[in-house]
């Protein structure tokens, strides 16, 4: 069975057309409202139907055309949302049919695509948010160790229980052995997490792969990883805290820009993970096509359980539900696009940096389908 057939099953993932719909009782949003994040309350304040007031202005008994065209593209923009899986399998089977649909998205777009993504979350976040977060460093501890402890040792076990070529195992111990992906923030924000504990959580591990991940590949394959650490801080710099720190100060300096853009930001999101998605898998079509089973299967395996035991462990050890959640997915959704890269510099053997392709696929929609799920069950007030 090809790569096709299998992804196209997933499709019949049941109710995502739902997920993210706003129920219609929630109240107007008030631009002087000091309280601009929609992860504080679980809700999308800025996706509701109800036209924005501003204080001690009467409401409209008929809405204008602006606000019809509004609330439609608000209605279209939340189906759209929700069907984000969908969006990555459709062009992941485009990226792997016709591979060259996707030249145009160099290297600088690829950094510029991950920054876009990140100011997309930035903006919904506050220093309060991260003070918050600063004081239960616990939870950041245990993400750390699932995400270099558990994750590549699990990568090494099924490369070699499905009998993986030392170039596919090298790669698929690469891909357990990376930092948490930007694409974690989103996909929380999603699943009704704590966003500002998954930057935190991403920011860790992004700049723990400095020195973690040379030293795992070393144990577990016998080979020493070159890592450039200028530029990975750079990377770091520049792909995350910089558009965190501008989407901050937005929302600090300029509440009414950020909520007159805010609308726009979960598509955004959408749009730059999905491009990453498929540049990536275009790059290495033809390998992971005849990669075959043998390959999906582990990589698979390697997200889903990721996933599970980010989540379970955590609630086994007296971690609350929201914050279980942020573990999880943040486990899940490894920076697959940064092992491509890293393989694609620093491995002699083409096959590795095909695991890392493969991954993009499956962390995306791992990641995509835990959150869709978990948006449908609520949270309740005590499990912060």
């Amino acid at each position: 069975m090809k790569i096709q057939q299998l992804i196209v099953g997933i499709l019949s993932f049941p109710l995502l057309g739902e997920a993210f719909v706003v129920p219609r009782n929630v109240p107007a949003v008030k631009v002087a409202s000091s309280h601009l994040s929609p992860y504080r309350t679980f809700q999308k304040p800025t996706l509701v139907t109800n036209a924005v007031e501003f204080e001690n202005e009467e409401p409209s008994s008929e809405k204008t055309l602006g606000q019809k065209v509004f609330d439609g593209y608000v209605k279209t923009a939340d189906i759209a949302t929700t069907l984000f899986p969908l969006w990555t399998i459709i062009a992941s089977i485009v990226a792997l049919k016709s591979p060259k649909t996707f030249d145009f998205f160099t290297t600088d777009y690829f950094t510029g695509a991950l920054a876009a993504l990140m100011l997309s979350m930035g903006i919904t976040l506050s220093p309060s948010d991260f003070a918050a977060v600063a004081t239960r460093p616990g939870a950041v501890l245990m993400q750390f160790s699932l995400c270099y402890g558990m994750m590549p040792i699990l990568a090494f076990t099924l490369g070699k229980a499905f009998g993986l070529s030392p170039g596919l195992l090298a790669g698929t111990v690469l891909v357990g052995s990376i930092n948490g992906g930007q694409a974690s923030n989103l996909c929380t924000y999603i699943a009704k997490g704590n966003v500002a504990l998954s930057v935190l959580m991403t920011t860790a591990t992004t700049i723990g792969a400095i020195f973690m991940t040379p030293l795992i590949c070393q144990a577990l394959l016998g080979t020493v990883v070159p890592v450039d650490a200028v530029g990975i801080a750079k990377s770091t710099i520049q792909v995350v805290l910089a558009p965190i720190a501008l989407g901050m100060s937005l929302n600090k300096f300029a509440p009414a820009l950020v909520q007159a853009i805010l609308p726009f930001a979960p598509v955004v999101g959408v749009i730059s993970t999905i491009l990453l998605v498929a540049s990536a898998v275009a790059q290495v079509a033809e390998p992971i096509l005849n990669a075959g089973m043998s390959l999906q299967i582990p990589i698979l395996l390697l997200h889903l359980i990721g996933g599970l035991v980010g989540y379970f462990l955590p609630r086994a050890s007296g971690f609350g539900e929201v914050s279980s959640r942020t573990m999880a997915i943040e486990t899940s959704m490894k920076s697959s696009a940064f092992g491509f890269l890293l393989a694609k510099l620093h491995f002699g053997e083409y096959a590795a940096r095909i695991p890392s392709a493969v991954s993009v696929v499956w962390m995306a929609l791992t990641g995509s389908v835990m959150a869709v799920i978990w948006r449908y069950i609520p949270v309740g007030k005590d499990e912060d």
